[in-house]
């Protein structure tokens, strides 16, 4: 094979390793892998190329995470969710995190003293 063949192949490959690295470090190491997900912007998919070729490198690189990926176009950003079912432990410890979250949300503000 030329060199002038396997250019793309290279450049896909390296698209794959470098979507991969994107999706393990946004995983949570208190969800063992579970809840991957990777957003790109309509900025992020410019500086990477054609559409379809993202998709195709992102599902590749979740399956080497040991993901289910699928991609999902939304607005200009595309999103790649982890599919996978979640075991009922993990389950409970991410829905006890966002509890959590929600309530330190809520928490009312702290109000100012009077100046009476």
């Amino acid at each position: 094979m030329s060199k002038k063949d396997e250019l793309p192949q290279r450049r896909y490959r390296a698209l794959v390793a470098h979507l991969e690295d994107l999706m393990r470090a946004g995983l949570k190491p208190e969800y063992e892998g579970y809840y991957g997900t990777l957003v790109l912007t309509g900025n992020d998919r410019a500086e990477l190329g054609d559409l379809d070729a993202i998709r195709r490198a992102a599902r590749e690189a979740g399956r080497r995470l040991g993901w289910e990926p699928t991609t999902k176009f939304v607005g200009d950003r595309l999103f790649v969710v982890d599919e996978w079912d979640v075991p009922e432990e993990i389950c409970k410890r991410a829905s006890g995190d966002t509890a959590d979250r929600m309530d330190e949300r809520r928490q009312p503000a702290p109000r100012p003293p009077d100046e009476g």
